[in-house]
């Protein structure tokens, strides 16, 4: 089988255009329902992008319903007949209310998803972590390289948890605010608050390397209920 991707640019939106050139290919015909994707490294590779775009092209497809990943396997195209998709107009997360009621649901959500990954993570899960945290450090452009690393950081997390509907959900929902939170960032001084992202990530990070559940949902509450007030949103604090 021979899959024919067009050539990405790199000015485009690149995991939302790897996703589309996919999901092309799944509505030829060329990749069928049971097929197994080209691993991550072969599909970095053939686009010329890092392994990180890639897993954010494969999560946007994931969420659409496109295709379901196996723990350590890979991920498979799913059966038409069967697809379920969450579907939120990015256009809707303009209106204040739409994107607080999101991130509402997000909180709980994610809070207990760093318990679990403090429980249940891999070591491999754990070095994704490091390694996003590092990119986050020393993204040469934040509006790019910079919320890439912060959502890999939050997509490993919620994989960290061995449960795939923490990792569909999570996924999806913190893709759309994290991209919301940090359009509004490129239009303030960075500075401070980026340290103080970077800060409550590391100390995410630390509380999952010890498998400390508590610290973790601590930690996370923190971090989220933190961006909450960085874009203004007044919201019930969980405990």
């Amino acid at each position: 089988m021979t899959l024919e991707f067009n050539q990405i640019h790199r000015a485009d939106h690149l995991p939302g255009r790897i996703a589309a050139e996919i999901a092309r290919e799944i509505n030829d015909g060329k990749l069928k329902a049971g097929d197994k994707l080209p691993t991550e490294h072969v599909l970095s590779k053939t686009f010329g992008v890092s392994r990180s775009v890639i897993r954010e092209a494969i999560a946007q497809l994931r969420n659409e319903g496109a295709v379901e990943t196996r723990q350590g396997v890979g991920a498979f195209v799913t059966d038409p007949r069967q697809r379920v998709s969450i579907r939120i107009e990015r256009s809707k997360l303009n209106d204040p209310d739409n994107f607080r009621d999101l991130f509402q649901l997000r909180m709980p959500l994610e809070i207990e998803a760093a318990g679990l990954a403090a429980v249940h993570r891999t070591d491999a899960q754990l070095e994704r972590l490091k390694t996003a945290v590092h990119n986050m450090r020393h993204a040469p452009v934040w509006e790019k390289d910079g919320i890439a690393a912060d959502l890999d950081f939050h997509r490993t997390l919620a994989d960290a948890t061995q449960n795939d509907y923490f990792s569909m959900f999570l996924g999806f929902i913190a893709e759309r605010i994290s991209s919301a939170i940090n359009t509004a960032f490129s239009r303030a001084v960075f500075g401070e608050i980026l340290e103080t992202t970077i800060a409550e990530h590391v100390a995410i990070y630390e509380a999952v390397a010890a498998c400390d559940a508590s610290a973790a949902r601590a930690a996370m509450r923190a971090h989220l209920s933190g961006a909450a007030e960085r874009v203004n949103l007044h919201l019930e604090v969980y405990s």
